[in-house]
């Protein structure tokens, strides 16, 4: 896999180098940010997108908060977006050897 070089800034007489390595974030952390990153970019009001967690015990469980008008857009026809939504996090989580679920408040 190639490793993309990450962007060098330039500022004054030295280089400096933006870190997009993501290693300070735990695995719950990035997945939390992208159901939200995803959440806002289907959303009308992307101010009422939030997304908290809850340890069950045995998994991680996230909570998406939307606006009642954009919960049709979250959901998608025949739950289509929100399938696609827990798949992308079923990859994330087996990834970091983790089990979470996505709930749609």
């Amino acid at each position: 896999m190639l490793k993309r070089k990450p962007p060098v800034a330039e500022s004054g007489n030295e280089a400096v180098v933006d870190d997009f390595d993501g290693d300070d974030m735990s695995p719950i952390d990035s997945m939390r940010e992208m159901i939200e990153y995803i959440a806002r970019s289907l959303t009308s009001n992307p101010d009422t997108v939030s997304v908290t967690e809850e340890y069950d015990g045995e998994r991680i469980l996230l909570h998406l908060s939307v606006d009642d008008q954009d919960k049709g857009k979250v959901i998608g026809r025949d739950g289509r977006v929100a399938q696609s939504m827990r798949a992308l996090l079923r990859v994330a989580a087996v990834k970091s050897d983790t089990r979470v679920s996505l709930e749609i408040d």
